[in-house]
Formats: C-alpha cells, structure tokens, sequence
C-alpha cells in the first residue's frame, strides 16, 4: 500500500504567499482562496485540482491511483466554456 501524504504548501501564482495545507483524502479541491492576497486559485487545465496545480505535494487520489476524482468533470467544464 501507498503512504499517502495529506499535506501540501500551496504557492499562490499571483503573490507567490505560500501556506500549508491539509488536503481532503477523499475528494478534489477545485478552488481555493490564497491567504496572502484573496486571489481565487482553480486547477490549471488537465490538472484534477488545486492541489495538483499549485501544491508541493499532489492529491491522495492521484497519490493513490494515479487518477483524480474531477478531471474528467473539469475537461467538460472547461470544454462548456
């Protein structure tokens, strides 16, 4: 079985504010708010959250599986817009 980590630092790309945070182990984050400047982060395209886009550490699902709960979910967002 794979250790999983369950926290990461989350680097805002707009200030660069780092913080540490405890990720859900269970599900995708898909939008966070940066402590340092309120800056709403969501994933970047083809990453399933915004643990894997701006975390030092990516999500437990794709810790554990390789995949994400969401990235299908975002293509089809992404695609809508």
């Amino acid at each position: 079985m794979v250790s999983v980590v369950t926290r990461s630092v989350i680097t805002c790309p707009q200030c660069g504010h780092r913080a540490e945070e405890e990720m859900p182990t269970d599900a995708c984050q898909w939008y966070y708010e940066c402590t340092g400047c309120g800056e709403l982060l969501r994933p970047k395209p083809g990453d399933c959250c915004v643990f894997c886009s701006y975390g030092s550490v990516p999500c437990p699902p794709v810790q554990q599986e390789g995949g994400c709960c969401g990235a299908e979910h975002l293509d089809r967002v992404s695609d809508e817009r």
